[in-house]
């Protein structure tokens, strides 16, 4: 396999997670690489939580009235609508919104979230996170799987703030695809360019081995890119 980089293999594999006619919310960052993966026939709304239900690329000049949650200029699709920060959280908290995706700092074995703030650190705000992994329907975490030092960011138990309680679904990463269960944390797939031991080497949490462990999924797409 071509070396990718780990955002291209996180973005590619959550991709194959969405499936026609989902609302998603993406966070800042990594999350929004998602919809440059898509198969063709997956049709997804994005749904961005200061106003915007078919939130799309920029195309042509920036209009100021249209921007991200993270301030950045948008477009929107044909269709789409715009609406007031009341009626985009009564939809997310509403439990209207499919699958929300966002980076993390930690998880833990509990699912437990950790991703928005660093004790000591100037932060811009909290944003929707919170609100969002509350009231969607699933939560992904798209995030590399080792902190910058090397230090494991699957880990026992979150020490940094919590965004979350028990919300997290599934675990994205460049070596692996972890799910969430009742029973702990379940080692799914792991991408052509790593092994298992790695994967156990790199992550503080207790791993289940899936029966059915696999090569990720969906990131083939990568070479057709």
């Amino acid at each position: 396999m071509v070396a990718y980089s780990a955002k291209e293999i996180i973005a590619c594999r959550v991709a194959a997670e969405m499936v026609d006619g989902d609302v998603v919310n993406l966070g800042i960052g990594l999350p929004t690489l998602v919809p440059n993966y898509l198969q063709e026939d997956i049709k997804i709304t994005l749904q961005s939580e200061n106003g915007f239900l078919g939130l799309a690329p920029l195309s042509g000049v920036p209009d100021p009235d249209l921007v991200n949650a993270g301030g950045k200029p948008a477009g929107i699709s044909l269709g789409g609508a715009t609406f007031d920060s009341l009626m985009s959280f009564a939809l997310i908290r509403g439990g209207h919104i499919d699958v929300t995706v966002l980076g993390g700092l930690q998880v833990d074995q509990s699912g437990n979230l950790a991703n928005w703030m660093v004790p000591g650190k100037m932060i811009p705000g909290m944003g929707g996170a919170m609100d969002l992994v509350a009231g969607s329907k699933k939560v992904i975490v798209a995030m590399e799987h080792t902190a910058k030092d090397g230090s494991a960011k699957i880990i026992k138990e979150c020490n940094l703030p919590l965004t979350g309680k028990g919300v997290v679904s599934l675990i994205v990463t460049e070596l692996a695809v972890i799910r969430v269960t009742s029973e702990g944390l379940v080692l799914e797939e792991i991408s052509p360019n790593a092994t298992l031991e790695e994967v156990i080497a790199k992550t503080e949490a207790q791993l289940t081995i899936s029966d059915t462990l696999a090569t990720m999924k969906g990131i083939s797409k990568l070479d057709n890119i």
